[in-house]
């Protein structure tokens, strides 16, 4: 499905080798139901955090793509919005894209959550994949949280994977166990190829996406239910200096009282939101940052298409 003439434009200090005879490549989909594990999951097997985790629902937003090259592949992973029934103008923006993904991949991996029995959300993305004629692979993610016995909740996914004549396999993507074998699976389902990306990068993904995704995490963690998905991340500007970079962003909101809780009594929550964002940040440009932090009203930006587009959020063509 994929060909030479997809690979990225690249700067001239990239450069792209000649793949080795044998070489095998390809655009893995990562689906599945919110909160089952995805950004998790690429996280662990590029081996670097790129994808923002949360237990609140619904966390992925763009698609992301992660990449892993090994001496025998090139395996570039695309984390989706979790399929969920939209309310929004977003959320149907999402499922869109998300839906797209289905369709534009070599192989498509359906992760679920293992420690409980499939269930209707689960039943409603096997009839959307059921329509494709990609490949696809079952995931049972969350092996670490099963109980003792198992095999109820097993046999329900069991059952789905022998109807479709899918693959079925088992793993934390939290623990690491069983990635391994599950990233050989899905090595053995590509197709010989050339690598799209140079072997030492990890996500297709600028900086400034990154760095907003790290900042929303921290929203998402500290403030849980309060701001759930009312929130969007705008990074204004970049200053790299020698010893330091300065990183002003600002968070958009859809009410003056997600403000306020956003901000805090004397500021600490933003304060604390800066600071845990900070540390993230540090860890990606490997440096020293100042981060300075704005929130701004946008009334009812997630169910304006135009917002959307001006907040970064369209549907993939």
């Amino acid at each position: 499905m994929s060909s030479i003439d997809d690979i990225p434009a690249l700067s001239g200090e990239l450069i792209i080798p000649q793949a080795p005879p044998g070489f095998k490549s390809g655009f893995i989909g990562i689906i599945g139901r919110p909160n089952v594990g995805k950004s998790t999951l690429m996280n662990q097997l590029v081996g670097q955090k790129i994808a923002i985790t949360s237990p609140v629902a619904q966390t992925t937003r763009n698609r992301l793509q992660g990449i892993l090259t090994t001496p025998e592949a090139q395996l570039i992973f695309v984390d989706t919005p979790g399929i969920h029934k939209p309310h929004h103008q977003l959320g149907e923006v999402l499922v869109q894209n998300a839906r797209i993904a289905i369709d534009s991949v070599d192989v498509l991996l359906f992760v679920v959550d293992g420690a409980v029995e499939a269930g209707g959300g689960d039943r409603y993305i096997v009839e959307l994949l059921s329509k494709t004629e990609t490949p696809i692979i079952l995931g049972l993610n969350k092996i670490d949280q099963q109980p003792s016995d198992s095999q109820l909740i097993d046999s329900t996914y069991a059952e789905i994977a022998e109807l479709h004549q899918w693959q079925m396999v088992k793993f934390s993507a939290l623990t690491g166990e069983g990635v391994e074998p599950l990233q050989q699976i899905l090595t053995e389902h590509l197709e010989p190829g050339p690598y799209y990306y140079p072997p030492d990068l990890v996500t297709d993904q600028p900086e400034r996406f990154i760095m907003g995704e790290l900042i929303r995490e921290q929203i998402l963690l500290l403030t849980r239910e309060e701001v759930p998905h009312s929130v969007a991340i705008t990074i204004d500007q970049v200053e790299e200096a020698p010893t330091i970079t300065r990183v002003f962003a600002t968070i958009h909101v859809e009410r003056s009282s997600q403000k306020g809780i956003l901000i805090g009594k004397n500021g600490t929550m933003l304060k604390a939101i800066g600071s845990a964002a900070r540390e993230q940040i540090q860890k990606l440009i490997a440096g020293k940052v100042y981060l300075e932090l704005f929130v701004k009203v946008q009334p009812k930006w997630r169910q304006s298409r135009l917002r959307l587009s001006e907040l970064g959020y369209r549907v993939e063509e």
